[in-house]
């Protein structure tokens, strides 16, 4: 058995991106990340926030300003989120 627990997202961060979004014209789709607990183990996943815009999906864990770019192995800082937005 697994226990989900879904995670607040930060307002302030949450603020930002719809700005962020706003200014480049695009409509972000947010999803809400949480944390997966298996039962009986020490066992524990953090799934984080997933933000899809023009097909890509942006990863941000709480409390940081970096974000992820479709996996792990491609960041950017949120400053730098319009200027991705429109070069991709």
């Amino acid at each position: 058995m697994k226990e989900v627990k879904e995670l607040e997202f930060d307002k302030e961060v949450l603020k930002r991106i719809e700005m962020i979004c706003r200014f480049a014209c695009v409509k972000p789709i947010i999803k809400q990340g949480s944390i997966i607990n298996i039962k009986g183990t020490n066992i524990a996943y953090v799934s984080p926030h997933i933000i899809t815009i023009k097909e890509n999906n942006y990863l941000l864990f709480n409390g940081s300003d970096t974000l992820f770019v479709n996996d792990y192995s491609n960041s950017i800082k949120l400053k730098d989120l319009e200027v991705h937005i429109k070069t991709n």
